[in-house]
């Protein structure tokens, strides 16, 4: 009797399914969310972990979906109520397979900017959309497929049955139109019962990922927590409110701009200046490395034995003084900084709001039209992470090997790419078919946030504070420490080192300031002492330059990552008075050791000022400036307001399109393509020949990854990691490669 009770319910069920109009859109609604997740899990790597990630994939496509498609109860004409259900319903496929097809291409959802440009969609969704397309595909158009077809039967059907004079016919696919009109405020009953899923799914994911769109770390984000559409609505959002402050602008806009950079440009120190001409340059990223680390010791070890001695090195020149500078953007500010000479902006991500669309002067392209270097960023994460794969085109990077190119196996990563020691010893693989001079950047990731290496990759020991974040970030900072001695003995054994500049920086601080306190015994201080002060002195971070026969020493002088810019270019030759960079050479005489903070605190050489609090920098404590201090601060602070503003309007109004220094040509960044990096290499080895002059040429066309020795124990248990390309981008580099491997074929590289 149960089994009998339980087949009628479902059986009123379908009933009420197949002849109600909310029935109808209940089974779109049920039919988009299959396909939905379908992709969550297949197609879309979206890196959801844990059971409120997993929940919220689960749910955010209801919201939005019930939303549009409750669109289609409040007209009373039935036959306009179905239509609009089927619209709706149809509009939110091709929105999920069109992103299917393009994240398959270009591991990145469709943006605003990207659908309404017909050039760069038809890359990605053009003419090679049929070869993109796999057989599992039928799942996102089966319904479709079968209406599509049944329809076409029906319409030969009723041709023959017109022939023969009998009356036309018409499928019902077992529905019946519901021609009654909805119930009062049933409309705006399901309306906003979609509304209120929705705002539960933004409250948790807002619990879950704090600032979640304020600080835009990556598209798969917003999807993973909010679903398709709504990231669509909100680039869509952003796209509008960018264009429309671009649209006010005009040339005029750069004269204040020019103004302040031509005055404030600082000429190069003819010690350092082109010293480094003509060489490689190699930029190693020491993600959420703070400069406290060197030096310091837990229970008598060294947390950074290697970085101590090389500090010491005669050839190595390092700025002690020197502040990260970074906003809400974190680390995609550290990196345009240091690119294009440009501070990050008040809030957000420059990245991930406007770096795919505006125009830079950044180093990468600086450097290939002025001296001819090939150039490349290394990255074992997320290319999406920071709007990266977008924003390198614009920077001009010629190539960008992300985490699509290195082993990915769950015990070789951190949440945010592979583990540094692997990271090292992968890229060599890519490095060494770069055509030299290169500019090449490498993205460490273990030093990040939550800051968990195992007792396996490291034995350093616990710090011994009752926080596990402060005890892990020493271990982290120990084992990149070991990373980084293990890549230096690289460099000199395969020969790189001597033809090349290496330049390390800390991008931000890994310790916050909520945690300082906690620190504070570690360092020497008193937890109930620290102050404001001490926050602000703890944003130093590393600035390291090494390179056989520089002129090295600790410089002391006061700096932040706005200056690398200018000071890296004079390093290599490069005149920047003309391009446009609110940072001067932290060599020049004429370097103005003002810091400014992104808040608009800044620091001198002599004080340091946070809101209205002055601080002797001497002793840390706080002073009351007298009527000259007071003159001599105020006009610092005019100065920081001043080159605050100047770079956010830069940036906000895209003025740079209306700027071109002469002999720089802008980037154009759709003829950049970064699923075939390792394509556009080994070709250009092929197509060079003898006149190649990558470390893979010069060393006889054999690899030079044996000079790399490393401790790491999936190395140990694996060595072929170092050597093998992935399959994925074997694809597209088997025919480039094959005439240029001569110690192993394309199917031994294979993994």
């Amino acid at each position: 009797m149960e089994d009998k009770g339980l087949w009628r319910l479902l059986l009123k069920i379908f009933q009420r399914l197949r002849t109600t109009r909310l029935g109808f859109l209940a089974i779109l609604l049920g039919l988009i969310w299959l396909k939905t997740i379908f992709a969550y899990y297949v197609d879309f790597s979206l890196g959801a972990t844990g059971f409120i990630q997993q929940a919220l994939l689960l749910l955010n496509p209801i919201g939005t979906s019930a939303l549009l498609l409750s669109l289609a109860m409040y007209p009373k004409h039935p036959r306009r109520a179905y239509a609009i259900g089927i619209v709706v319903y149809l509009a939110l496929n091709l929105l999920l397979f069109a992103n299917v097809l393009y994240y398959r291409e270009f591991s990145d959802f469709l943006t605003i900017t990207t659908m309404l440009g017909v050039s760069k969609v038809a890359q990605g969704l053009g003419a090679s959309s049929m070869n993109m397309m796999i057989p599992r595909d039928v799942v996102y158009g089966i319904d479709i497929i079968v209406v599509v077809l049944i329809l076409i039967g029906y319409a030969l059907w009723n041709i023959f049955r017109y022939l023969q004079s009998q009356p036309l016919r018409w499928p019902h696919f077992g529905l019946r139109l519901d021609r009654r009109a909805p119930r009062y405020h049933l409309p705006q009953a399901i309306s906003a019962v979609a509304v209120a899923v929705f705002a539960v799914n933004m409250a948790v994911a807002e619990l879950n990922r704090p600032n979640l769109l304020t600080r835009t770390f990556d598209h798969n984000y917003i999807v993973k927590y909010l679903g398709l559409a709504p990231f669509t609505l909100y680039d869509g959002v952003k796209t509008a409110q960018n264009s429309q402050v671009r649209a006010s602008a005009d040339a005029s806009d750069m004269d204040k701009v020019l103004d302040y950079t031509k005055s404030h440009y600082a000429a190069p120190n003819v010690q350092y200046a082109g010293v480094a001409n003509g060489k490689n340059v190699i930029i190693i990223h020491l993600e959420s490395f703070q400069q406290f680390l060197i030096g310091m010791k837990i229970d008598g070890q060294e947390v950074t034995p290697f970085l101590n001695s090389l500090v010491k090195d005669k050839n190595t020149l390092s700025f002690d003084n020197f502040f990260n500078q970074v906003g809400g953007g974190k680390t995609s500010d550290a990196e345009n900084m240091l690119e294009t000479g440009m501070f990050g902006l008040e809030s957000g991500s420059l990245f991930t709001s406007l770096g795919t669309d505006n125009t830079f002067e950044a180093a990468p392209a600086i450097l290939n039209q002025t001296k001819g270097y090939s150039t490349a960023v290394f990255h074992g994460g997320a290319g999406s992470f920071w709007n990266r794969d977008n924003v390198y085109k614009s920077l001009g990077y010629q190539n960008f090997f992300d985490g699509n190119f290195y082993a990915q196996d769950t015990d070789q990563t951190t949440e945010y790419g592979i583990k540094d020691k692997l990271m090292f010893g992968e890229t060599i693989k890519y490095m060494e078919r770069l055509q030299q001079p290169f500019y090449s950047k490498i993205i460490t990731t273990t030093n990040h946030y939550p800051f968990y290496v195992s007792d396996q990759d490291s034995d350093f020991p616990d710090a011994g504070t009752d926080d596990a974040t402060i005890n892990g970030y020493f271990r982290t900072a120990h084992y990149l420490d070991a990373a980084l001695k293990e890549f230096f003995a690289y460099l000199k054994s395969s020969g790189l080192y001597k033809n090349s500049l290496v330049m390390m920086y800390g991008d931000h601080y890994g310790i916050s300031n909520d945690r300082n306190t906690t620190l504070a015994p570690l360092l020497g201080k008193s937890a109930s002492d620290w102050t404001s002060f001490d926050d602000a002195s703890m944003q130093r971070v590393p600035l390291i330059f090494s390179m056989e026969g520089l002129k090295g020493g600790i410089k002391h002088t006061y700096g932040g990552e706005i200056d690398v810019l200018p000071t890296l270019l004079h390093l290599l030759g490069v005149n920047t008075k003309n391009y446009v960079q609110f940072g001067t050479d932290l060599l020049s005489a004429q370097h103005d050791q003002t810091v400014a903070f992104r808040n608009h605190n800044f620091v001198t050489p002599r004080y340091t000022v946070i809101g209205n609090t002055v601080y002797l920098n001497r002793t840390g404590k706080e002073i009351k400036p007298n009527a000259s201090l007071k003159q001599e601060l105020d006009a610092k602070q005019n100065q920081v307001n001043e080159e605050l503003s100047l770079s956010d309007t830069v940036a906000s109004k895209n003025l740079l399109r209306f700027y071109v220094p002469k002999g720089f040509t802008p980037v154009d960044p759709q003829q950049t393509n970064f699923a075939n990096s390792l394509t556009n290499v080994l070709q250009t080895q092929k197509t060079l020949g003898t006149k190649s002059t990558s470390l893979y040429s010069q060393n006889g066309d054999k690899t030079t990854v044996g000079d790399f020795h490393t401790d790491a124990p999936e190395v140990q248990s694996d060595p072929s990691i170092l050597t093998k390309f992935p399959k994925s981008v074997l694809k597209n580099s088997s025919s480039s490669s094959s005439s240029s491997e001569s110690s192993s074929s394309t199917k031994d590289q294979e993994q």
